[in-house]
């Protein structure tokens, strides 16, 4: 291949090995710099881009180890090629497997393996700057990874995924149920320095009480009635990715100080556990709900570093058809199915359609529709017949069900009231209660605790109070 040329960051404590390294390179057109340590390469780097960074890994002040650490952290992804001593093999392979560097190099350096080292770095930096350029063409364009979306509301969310992944921020997504909130979060994590490492998601709001702690920190065999065996938590899994925590604000009150201790110290222990564990997880969460008395206000800062607010699809509506050809794509593949599209009638109810459920909504449209065409187009005999306004349903027509049936009159019990109006709401949605819990602005649990309440009182009433 033919020789390449770029900028070159030498980072050692030794005046003779720097001088030496940047001799190496003369006349081959690198264009150098060199600093006495990674204090100094720091102080560099606000007015030099280089190519590779080539650091020693023990010098006084900061020594390599942590001058790599540093730009892990902040997402900086300049190729690195550490130098070791003879006989620190175990520290070299540890800068390449943990911090990630590029390589390493024994020292005294071999002018050709240094040159052919560095060209590779140079290389590979390059290739990274193709693919980001690829990625940022590719969500001008509307797409970026399993997200489509050409409206500004999506140009807008596209770039800030791009702005924060490289970093190690913790990031708060919020948005109505259905907007897609995890795709966000995957994507964040496919764009940052870990995206080959885990991606773990838990549900906050679908776990039990009882079993939060456990789920997040793990426990040790005996920790607790059924505890058979020694489990890692989330945190434990997600250790060099990124762990995403959906429904934060559903998180019981109990569990959230020990989350945000863990989410400043870097160390979780186990249920029944006597030591803690280093871990090493970036934080992404998202909540449906508005933030009020749901989220520890000191949590709520601390994860709320950076937020994203993801619009509902009916703000969006001009990315309705782009959506929908990207959900039939994958619903050809999972049901064998040759649909190429909706018919303009479709479209067009689609745009006057209001989407309370939003992009999963729409999915679920399509799903049902695309069994049905099996292929050509989708016709609005194809469509549900409860759905999208073409015959009064739980979305867009006036509940039957419960109509007239709350009557405000004086002395009336207000759990009565209450109960009316939850079973009112719940016929509106088919027995929807995450999205009943919306409209009426309470959490899930919150609403699952008020009908069990309900259900009490049914069950004490005597037959006059019947």
């Amino acid at each position: 291949m033919p020789a390449i040329t770029g900028r070159i960051l030498i980072v050692d404590d030794d005046e003779r090995q720097r001088a030496g390294l940047a001799a190496i390179l003369l006349g081959d057109e690198f264009e150098t710099q060199v600093a006495r340590d990674g204090q100094e390469a720091l102080e560099r780097l606000t007015t030099f881009d280089p190519d590779v960074i080539v650091a020693d890994l023990v010098m006084p002040r900061m020594d390599g180890f942590e001058l790599l650490r540093y730009l892990k952290e902040r997402g900086d992804l300049t190729p690195a090629i550490a130098l070791t001593g003879f006989g620190s093999m175990d520290k070299a392979l540890s800068a390449v497997h943990d911090l990630r560097a590029f390589w390493y190099l024994e020292k005294p350096v071999e002018p050709r393996a240094f040159k052919t080292l560095l060209e590779r770095a140079i290389r590979y930096k390059r290739s990274l700057q193709k693919t980001d350029e690829l990625k940022r063409d590719l969500s001008l364009r509307g797409v970026l990874g399993d997200m489509v979306g050409s409206s500004p509301a999506m140009q807008q969310i596209f770039s800030l995924i791009r702005q924060v992944a490289p970093t190690s921020a913790p990031v708060l997504i919020r948005g109505e149920s259905g907007t897609g909130k995890e795709l966000v979060a995957r994507e964040i994590h496919k764009c940052s320095a870990r995206g080959d490492g885990p991606f773990v998601a838990i549900n906050s709001a679908a776990l039990p009480e009882a079993l939060v702690e456990s789920e997040l920190f793990g426990h040790e065999r005996g920790a607790f009635t059924g505890a058979m065996e020694r489990s890692a938590g989330c945190f434990e899994q997600a250790h060099g990715g990124t762990l995403f925590l959906d429904e934060i604000g559903e998180m019981p009150q109990s569990t959230q100080p020990k989350l945000l201790r863990v989410l400043e110290d870097l160390r979780v222990r186990r249920l029944g556990g006597k030591h803690e564990i280093a871990v090493d997880a970036r934080i992404l969460a998202a909540t449906s709900q508005e933030l009020g008395t749901h989220l520890r206000e000191e949590l709520y800062y601390r994860l709320s570093v950076f937020q994203i607010v993801i619009p509902p699809l009916r703000e969006h509506k001009e990315d309705i058809p782009q959506i929908a050809d990207v959900i039939l794509r994958n619903l050809n593949q999972k049901y064998g199915t040759r649909v190429a599209g909706v018919t303009a009638e479709v479209l067009d109810l689609f745009h006057r359609h209001d989407w309370p459920g939003n992009v999963r909504e729409l999915r679920n449209v399509l799903e049902r529709a695309s069994i049905l065409a099996s292929k050509g187009l989708i016709r609005l005999t194809d469509l549900p017949s409860p759905a999208l306004g073409v015959i009064p349903g739980p979305y867009s027509g006036q509940s039957t069900g419960y109509a007239g049936a709350i009557k405000l009159q004086p002395g009336q019990p207000l759990i009565r009231l209450e109960e009316a109006y939850i079973k009112l709401t719940l016929d509106h949605v088919r027995g929807n209660r995450k999205l009943a819990a919306e409209m009426l602005g309470i959490s899930l649990r919150t609403l699952q605790k008020r009908i069990g309440a309900i259900r009490d009182l049914a069950k004490a009433a005597t037959p006059a109070d019947e």
